[in-house]
Parts: structure tokens; sequence; C-alpha cells
């Protein structure tokens, strides 16, 4: 027996394994790298999303009852809302709007969110927004805290910082609502059979996101689950 041999022979087996085993590694890097930048296209590029891509976002909103105008119902669900014709007794609260049928969330979002709204009835305005100032400066899309997309069974206008845009779309009485907050992105999206982008913000959130909700009269709203 010649253990020199043997050690030779154990030397190249080694260094024969690791070779393998370093080609193995290095096209599993490459596969891994490649995924990680098609998602990265992919969540650069919401426009190009699916639902299915976009339900891996999803959150349930709950309406905040302390934000809700006098005239507007708010069921024990906290998913829903609609106007009255009627003006109801509430406790007085300094979140309360008292100028506008809306309600603002529970949830402040950070990240990247999706959530949907159900329209029924009359027009809507489906909004996302900063919970911070007064009543009146939290009016949607009539400052600089807040993206609006008010919709009508015959279009849709964008609202922000008092500057409005009709906007083109196909008429859907769901809307799909994409944000990304570190991106700086806030995509509305009419929800039927597909979807189709109506609006799309590129900006610099400096807070929370907080969806909201404005109402015409004969109108209801829902925050759908998604779950």
């Amino acid at each position: 027996i010649c253990p020199l041999r043997h050690f030779e022979d154990a030397t190249a087996a080694v260094s024969e394994l690791r070779d393998k085993l370093q080609d193995v590694l290095t096209e599993d890097c490459r596969t891994i790298s490649c995924a990680i930048s098609d998602v990265d296209v992919l969540l650069a590029r919401p426009d190009a999303m699916s639902r299915a891509d976009f339900l891996m976002f999803s959150v349930c909103i709950s309406l905040d009852p302390d934000t809700m105008y006098r005239d507007m119902l708010l069921p024990v669900s906290y998913h829903r809302t609609r106007y009255l014709k009627q003006t109801q007794s509430l406790p007085s609260h300094p979140d309360r709007f008292t100028y506008y049928f809306q309600v603002m969330s529970n949830e402040g979002l950070l990240g990247q969110n999706y959530w949907e709204v159900e329209l029924r009835g009359g027009g809507a305005c489906v909004a996302a927004a900063y919970r911070n100032g007064t009543v009146a400066e939290r009016t949607f899309g009539f400052n600089n805290k807040s993206w609006a997309l008010n919709c009508t069974q015959t279009g849709y206008t964008f609202y922000h910082n008092s500057v409005e845009t009709p906007v083109p779309g196909p008429v859907s009485s769901r809307i799909g609502v994409y944000l990304d907050h570190t991106a700086g992105i806030l995509c509305f999206y009419s929800v039927s059979e597909t979807m189709t982008l109506i609006h799309r913000v590129q900006t610099r959130f400096t807070q929370a996101i907080y969806p909201g909700l404005r109402v015409n009269r004969q109108c209801s709203v829902e925050s759908s689950s998604l779950f």
C-alpha cells in the first residue's frame, strides 16, 4: 500500500467535489439573482402586476367612527358606510369631519399595501391621506396631504392640492388602491375581470398613509375583505 498515492487520490477527489459544488452554488446564485431582479422590476412597475400579485399585499381596512361625519352611517363591522338623510347625534371629537361626508381608516399604512373599495349607488371618493392637521386641512384632494379619486357612474377625476385632473378608465363598482410607501407610489385601479390602471402618483411620502372615503347622496361604500 502506498500512502502517498492514496493521499493524492483523496486530494484529487476532494478538489473535484469542490469544483462541482462551486458550479452548483454559482448557478443557484445566478438563478436567485435573476428571480430577485424579476421581482424588483415587477414591484417597480405596478402597472404590470396582476390582481393575484396585488393580493399578496392586501390589508383589511376598518373605518374609524371618531372621524365619521354625522350624516353617515357606520355599521358595527366598521367596514362599510353610507349617507343618511337624517343627522345623527354623535359625540364631539377633534378628528371628526364636520363639513364633508368623509371618514378615515384606523390603520396608518407603511410599506406595500393593497386594498379594494366597493361602490354602490351614487358617486364616492376613494382617498389616501395623512392624518395630522385640522379637519379642514384633511379635506380629501384639496390640500397637499391627500390624494383622492372621485368616482361617478360616468368616469373618474383625480384631486390633489386642489388640482382637478380628469382621468380615463373603464367605470367599475370596485376600485383597487396600491401603495408602496417606500417607493412613493400610489395607484388607483378599476377592478373587474381585469385590472386597469386609472391613475398613478409618484411622490415622496413623509408620514403614514390612511385610507379614506367620501360618499355622495344615495351611495354606500364598503372596504372589501380580501381574505
